[in-house]
């Protein structure tokens, strides 16, 4: 019997996803422009030497302002030739990360294992990759998602999870993480606006921020959103994270 693609994803899993992700109280810090490719991690930089950014584009201020620290950042992009600005930390690769391994794509263990194949330190992860975040996050082997302390993901088409059949698949990809990192912020990129259904609020994109469960000193809940430090990324009407999602 065949897979109904209309199928739709029961309330109840929906807000139980929601509530597994509701962010953790944490010492934020605000790295790169303040507007969109700028993002709000935990203040734990500290002994990090290399950071992974899939999905570069024309803006490079969030690798910028970690090469500044002193942080050597591996970057890969297909669709473009290199970074938006130059730096001497800065590594470049033109391929896509994914699931695949050929002339456009790599994934997240081959990469490390080009880059730097001895190093079992603490890394940070920030990856906005249109999408392909998901089946990213399914193909990255366990023990490499365990050595960031730290990941900023943007997560899009969250529309779709309405979808039974794709929100099997983001889900799995979700659980992943949360075996080993816990949320501790999470904003709603305005571009795309968001739609209800269902009793939910559902943004279109979040930036979510998680940290290294073993990095979490208190596990309280997170309260005032937005953050102080967050930032529209465009002039578009502002985009609130609904109540839902940290209440």
């Amino acid at each position: 019997m065949g897979i109904d693609v209309t199928e739709r994803t029961p309330a109840a899993d929906l807000r139980r996803l929601i509530a597994a992700l509701k962010p953790l109280e944490a010492n934020l810090i605000r790295i790169g422009p303040p507007g969109d490719g700028g993002y709000l991690l935990p203040d734990d930089l500290d002994g990090i030497e290399y950071a992974f950014s899939p999905g570069v584009s024309t803006q490079s201020g969030f690798e910028a302002g970690l090469a500044r620290r002193g942080i050597k950042v591996f970057m890969a992009d297909y669709s473009v030739d290199g970074p938006g600005e130059a730096h001497a930390n800065f590594v470049f690769d033109k391929k896509f990360v994914g699931c695949l391994s050929n002339e456009k794509f790599m994934t997240m263990d081959e990469w490390k294992q080009k880059r730097i194949p001895d190093f079992d330190g603490d890394l940070l992860l920030q990856m906005d990759i249109e999408g392909c975040e998901y089946e990213t996050i399914l193909s990255t082997s366990s023990r490499l998602l365990a050595q960031f302390r730290i990941i900023v993901v943007e997560v899009h088409f969250i529309e779709q999870w309405l979808c039974k059949p794709h929100f099997e698949l983001v889900s799995r990809a979700i659980e992943k993480l949360l075996q080993t990192h816990s949320v501790v912020h999470i904003h709603p990129n305005n571009v795309a606006g968001s739609i209800r259904s269902q009793g939910l609020e559902l943004p279109r994109i979040v930036e979510i921020s998680l940290q290294r469960n073993d990095r979490i000193r208190e596990r309280r809940p997170a309260t005032q959103f937005p953050h102080p430090l967050d930032a529209d990324n465009t002039d578009r009407p502002s985009l609130k994270l609904p109540d839902a999602w940290y209440r």
